[in-house]
């Protein structure tokens, strides 16, 4: 039954106090224990406390849910299912997912750390969108007749691949999945997740769901597991025709690697970035433009793979930006208790996590950047895994602090002189998923967007968008694109026709 949202910490401890976690792999449309009858500890980062033992699932784990989906896909029982069919049961779980929005929630916040507030009125909607958007989807993919000699007919379909091995992030645990089994799924594929380790349980409970609104077995099989074992077997593994993958880039080219050594498979990466911000002396309002930036880096503790952790600032503005940056920082970004409503911070997914984003920080420090503001954890929660907001500044290009990934609340400044200086600033990088330009000149908003490499670029503000807007990067940050219609043709191939008259 649906669960009715608190509207206090006192109320959100007493529901999470009485919730049952499904830890069970999901195959076949059954819950199941691993194999090897092992399984893993999730903690709950806030506490350190054990939260739940999923089954953990290994390669033996993997050949049961893809000769499952394989199965289903063989059998037609949701490919050839007529697309309004298919369409309806797309109608329901976004109904359930929706009536069962405190419940999932719930376990993001209690997973991976996430701001109560932040996991009921920002992931779980967009999920819920998400599944909306792609099930109207189903029945507008259209093939062509192409112009051909008189004597010829010439069609071009399109048909799904197969069955799919979704691996998905534990930033955004529901969110991450759910852009890739949606657009699989309507497609016509069969599917095999693995959700990350860290955060598997909202994932398991919306397979639940779905053959809740009527999915057949088979079509959406999860396994949880270690990428060293469930993710390398997936990708080896020779009937699963592609994998989806959101997370580091080093992971990311491992699995390039196993898609070779086995059948070729297509491999699509979402993996990371270090996006720029610019400010550009003539942005119109700096309250709101140093508003958006704070929220473009510490929105979910800076665990967010386009989060704007460069800050490239010109120097007319320097000091302006960074006494509006610290003193908005302190009355924005507050740690706390995740479960409490109030809460706008909350702690890294998980220790090792946290000590990692801490070393990065001495680094910076070390090699001489300036630490403006935090750069520690928070003496007043030892307990959790926080990482209080931190600013860096009197960066040179080649800090690492700078360059490199940290995903954690932590913002470079650096300043530049003029337009061609940001450009070159912000495309040295490895990465490209995002950027931002805040300015007041048309003229120079086009052609900063035109020479800024990177897959999707705001004007005048970061992280706005809907599902129309295809997300991905250039260079390392990966080679696809979530949400839009083009990331479903990616889950479908091209079939042409040739019909001879003669």
């Amino acid at each position: 039954m649906p669960i009715e949202a608190p509207i206090d910490l006192a109320g959100w401890q007493a529901l999470a106090a009485t919730l049952r976690f499904e830890t069970g792999l999901l195959i076949d449309g059954h819950a199941t224990l691993a194999q090897s009858g092992e399984s893993f500890a999730v903690i709950n980062p806030a506490n350190g406390k054990l939260l739940a033992e999923p089954a953990r699932g290994g390669a033996a784990d993997i050949d049961r849910a893809v000769a499952s989906a394989r199965a289903a896909w063989d059998d037609g029982r949701w490919r050839h299912m007529a697309p309004r069919l298919r369409m309806d049961i797309f109608r329901r779980w976004a109904d359930l997912v929706e009536g069962h929005r405190a419940e999932l929630a719930l376990l993001e916040t209690l997973s991976m750390g996430k701001p109560i507030t932040d996991a009921l009125t920002i992931d779980l909607p967009e999920v819920v969108v998400t599944i909306r958007y792609f099930g109207e989807c189903i029945d507008k993919v259209a093939g062509a007749a192409t112009s051909s000699p008189h004597n010829a007919v010439h069609m071009v379909s399109r048909e799904p691949l197969g069955v799919v091995g979704a691996i998905s992030a534990w930033n955004y645990p529901l969110l991450m999945a759910t852009w890739k089994i949606a657009p699989a799924l309507a497609a016509g594929n069969c599917v095999v997740l693995k959700p990350a380790e860290q955060a598997p349980l909202s994932c398991l409970r919306l397979a639940q769901l779905f053959l809740e609104a009527g999915g057949p077995p088979g079509v959406f099989n999860v396994v949880n597991g270690p990428g060293a074992d469930a993710g390398r077997a997936r990708a080896l593994h020779p009937d699963v025709a592609k994998i989806s993958f959101t997370g580091s880039t080093a992971t990311g080219k491992q699995l390039m690697i196993y898609a070779g050594e086995s059948n070729l498979k297509r491999v699509a990466l979402e993996t990371g970035g270090k996006s720029p911000q610019i400010f550009m002396p003539d942005l119109a309002d700096l309250d709101s433009a140093v508003d958006r930036a704070i929220m473009g880096i510490f929105d979910n503790a800076g665990q967010v793979c386009n989060a704007g952790s460069r800050l490239l600032v010109h120097r007319d503005l320097r000091d302006a930006f960074i006494e509006r940056f610290v003193a908005r920082t302190a009355e924005l970004y507050r740690p706390g208790d995740p479960l409490d409503p109030a809460t706008s911070l909350g702690p890294m997914v998980t220790r090792a996590h946290q000590r990692q984003v801490l070393d990065r920080v001495a680094q910076g420090r070390a090699d001489g950047a300036t630490v403006a503001l935090g750069g520690s954890d928070d003496a007043a929660r030892p307990d959790g895994a926080y990482v209080v907001p931190t600013l860096l500044t009197d960066l040179t290009p080649t800090m690492a602090v700078g360059r490199e990934e940290i995903f954690g609340p932590v913002a470079s400044l650096f300043t530049f002189t003029d337009e061609v200086e940001a450009i070159t600033l912000a495309n040295d990088s490895i990465y490209g998923l995002a950027a931002s330009v805040w300015t007041s000149d048309l003229n120079r908003a086009h052609r900063m967007v035109k020479a800024l490499e990177a897959g999707v670029v705001w004007v005048n503000c970061f992280g706005d968008g809907d599902m129309t807007q295809p997300f991905g990067g250039y260079k390392q940050s990966g080679n696809t694109r979530d949400k839009s219609m083009e990331c479903l043709a990616g889950y479908m191939q091209s079939k042409s026709a040739w019909f001879s008259l003669d």
